[in-house]
């Protein structure tokens, strides 16, 4: 018997263990194809929500922000490009590397959702951001990836333009931080279950199959 789930993928596009967690997570649907439907709903978090427009060095954020050395960020840098590598997805950020400010992105992605193109262009974002080092708060940037995704070129830039979807994606933030996340990923599945983390496969089948069996 399939069970199906609801799963809310929270996350923000400059988060390297939200790339590496989706793409876990994709893994692990495969792996439960017969036992789980999934519904999955990919939901804003901002990890920076008061990124300047010409956005910053990711070394140097990261520095300032928790401390980290360059041994430090070079030895996560490759951790990361390993872990990205065994789940089939390119990891090619470097010490030359900037990190943008995302709220465009997620705004895009709330307008991608009333049209099921949402998880494509969310890759294809992760993919922009982490893959080919592109600047994802550029408006011609993102129109590019919206169209990569299957969606309307113009439709997509008047969104931009616009500035739709600024208060369902502000609310929708809010929502979240108020169920308890405050780092991401963060994934809800049915409302009910957290996993934290970018998760493996593995893991992230094992609770699947779990959450599976107790919902049915």
């Amino acid at each position: 018997m399939t069970t199906h789930l609801t799963i809310d993928f929270v996350s923000d596009v400059a988060c390297p263990w939200c790339a590496i967690g989706l793409h876990g997570l994709e893994e692990a649907l495969r792996r439960t194809a017969g036992i789980v439907d999934a519904e999955l709903r990919f939901q804003p978090f901002e990890l920076n929500p008061d990124m300047g427009p010409d956005g910053e060095s990711v070394d140097a954020h990261l520095t300032r922000k928790v401390g980290m050395s360059a041994d430090q960020l070079a030895g996560s840098r490759e951790m990361l490009r390993e872990r990205a590598a065994s789940l089939g997805f390119q990891f090619n950020q470097s010490s030359r590397s900037r990190m943008y400010n995302t709220f465009d992105a997620h705004r895009l992605l709330h307008w991608a959702s009333t049209g099921g193109r949402q998880r494509e262009l969310k890759r294809a974002l992760f993919k922009a951001n982490f893959t080919d080092d592109a600047n994802v708060s550029d408006r011609d940037v993102l129109v590019g990836l919206a169209v990569a995704a299957g969606l309307d070129a113009d439709a997509a830039r008047e969104v931009l333009v616009s500035g739709r979807y600024a208060g369902e994606v502000r609310e929708a933030e809010k929502l979240w931080i108020s169920r308890g996340i405050q780092g991401v990923p963060g994934i809800v599945i049915n409302g009910k279950w957290l996993i934290s983390g970018g998760q493996p496969p593995e893991a992230f089948e094992q609770a699947l199959r779990q959450i599976a069996a107790e919902a049915a």
